[in-house]
């Protein structure tokens, strides 16, 4: 056999193989006795007739075919360890060059290969917000507001009342051929805020609700607004309107007393005090999340920009493949299907996958930069760590999937070693990314203790013990969601 290796512009190469002939008249042999046992030759048992009978039956053409598949299967494997190649996958047949004697064509990709810059250098200021006594107490008052008692009043609107209102909304002066309607007459609650200058967009425009007080039930208003020219929705910029209103219901709103019996009816909370400090730590995990996301992502990107990354174009195929398989995830969760967002889209999967392209290269990017950084680091994974986030995994699986189709998973060894494969994968982009950012911040890095022999380490491809784990869970015949903890990887 005889190689030839050309490297393309798209990390690929073209290897070229010439066989010598007697493997591909030991193949030609193969493919004849192949199909006689498939089809019936006069005079033979399947499979027994000569080879000469076996052309002149089935014809020259047939057995060629089958030979050339034959002997594409046996030497491509031998080629690409004697080319000394590292593909990405499998290679793709491109041309028959000749048949005599028989030389093929193949292009093969190649393992995607990083060179990251001077990563350790990076340094990024690190200023996490602090969460202020307002913003507990907006959670306090939210809280409240969904235990105020609710009832209808025969008296004037006062401040903090809940009103229902039919409301419709007419452009004033519209030009001339043009519908006037702006909101069409419908019914809407109607909160009366506190009089504050901090207050937030109200519908169908800011003070709308405090015009509303004074007014008893089956009272009528009719209520000039000018929108301003950088209000929010571009087509109301500059309107001159008019709001006719009309009141249902006049509703006081009874708040509960901010005490300790409050705290208790909110949750497992013994005092106010217990409480505000349970929102403090909470609201403090999230923006942290916030934050870390933003800020890792900060980190990557640089990253990213000072390295040198090459891959495959079917790399980039299959993560275009995986944003809209995730795009397809979220739609069933909306009980939609992708057909259909299609058609709202105006466009094909054609055009779905050039608008994804973008976004699946910068993520295959920032996958392949952490990999690489994984192996630098020597970011391993604690066997007890996959165990447990595994089984929580399959916790959450069990209560979004159906009852059948978690049990075909648990019986797939195939299923099985993936997800565990996936669950250990996440598991090291996190650790690798909490590296990385203690590296930008200029925090120390201590090593990670030594583990013992039963306790060991492990790296991509070592997830036995995991997988054997998986085999032995039996589907839940029900779970509470409530013990169900959700968790996010940076997916950018």
């Amino acid at each position: 056999m005889k190689l030839t290796t050309l490297p393309l512009e798209d990390h690929q190469v073209k290897l070229t193989v010439e066989v010598e002939p007697k493997p591909f008249e030991d193949a030609k042999q193969r493919a004849a006795r192949k199909l006689a046992r498939q089809v019936k030759i006069p005079g033979f048992r399947p499979g027994k007739a000569p080879y000469p009978v076996i052309v002149r039956h089935l014809g020259e053409a047939a057995i060629l075919e089958e030979a050339i598949e034959i002997l594409v299967d046996d030497i491509y494997p031998q080629a690409i360890k004697e080319a000394e190649i590292v593909p990405y996958g499998p290679g793709a047949l491109e041309k028959i060059v000749q048949m005599d004697p028989p030389v093929f064509e193949f292009v093969v990709p190649l393992k995607a290969v990083v060179e990251v810059g001077d990563y350790l250098s990076i340094r990024l200021p690190y200023d996490l917000p602090e969460i202020t006594d307002d913003k507990v107490e907006e959670i306090i008052t939210s809280l409240q507001d969904r235990q105020a008692l609710i009832e209808p009043v025969e008296r004037p609107a006062h401040e903090g009342d809940l009103l229902r209102v039919q409301v419709e909304g007419v452009r004033r002066s519209p030009p001339e051929g043009e519908d006037p309607t702006l909101i069409k007459k419908r019914s809407h609650s109607v909160l009366i805020n506190l009089q504050s200058p901090s207050l937030g967009s109200e519908w169908p425009y800011p003070g709308f609700s405090r015009q509303l007080i004074g007014l008893s039930n089956g009272d009528a208003v009719t209520l000039p607004y000018t929108f301003s020219e950088d209000y929010e929705y571009e087509s109301l910029r500059g309107a001159d309107a008019e709001f006719r209103v009309s009141i249902d219901q006049v509703n006081s709103r009874e708040l509960p007393a901010l005490d300790d019996e409050f705290a208790k009816s909110v949750g497992d909370y013994d005092t106010m005090e217990t409480l505000r400090a349970a929102i403090r730590q909470d609201l403090e995990k999230g923006q942290g999340n916030e934050y870390n996301h933003e800020y890792d992502d900060k980190i990557l990107e640089e990253i990213v920009r000072d390295s040198t990354i090459k891959f495959p174009p079917q790399m980039l195929e299959q993560e275009i493949s995986n944003v809209i398989e995730r795009l397809e995830g979220n739609l069933a969760k909306q009980k939609l299907d992708i057909d259909l967002y299609l058609k709202t889209r105006q466009m094909d999967m054609a055009g779905l996958k050039e608008e994804t392209r973008p976004v699946a290269e910068i993520r295959l990017k920032k996958t392949l930069v952490l990999l690489e950084l994984a192996n630098k680091e020597g970011i391993k994974v604690n066997p007890d760590e996959l165990q447990d986030e595994t089984n929580r995994t399959l916790s959450e699986l069990s209560y979004v999937m159906e009852e059948k189709e978690f049990k075909k998973l648990l019986q797939s060894e195939s299923s099985r070693t993936n997800l565990v494969g996936n669950v250990m994968m996440d598991l090291m982009m996190t650790r690798t990314t909490e590296r990385l950012r203690q590296i930008a911040r200029g925090i120390e890095i201590i090593p990670d203790s030594p583990q013992d022999e039963t306790g060991g380490d492990i790296s991509e491809g070592d997830t036995g013990d995991a997988v054997a784990e998986v085999a032995a869970v039996e589907a839940p015949t029900s779970l509470d969601a409530s013990t169900l903890e959700v968790s996010e990887n940076v997916d950018q």
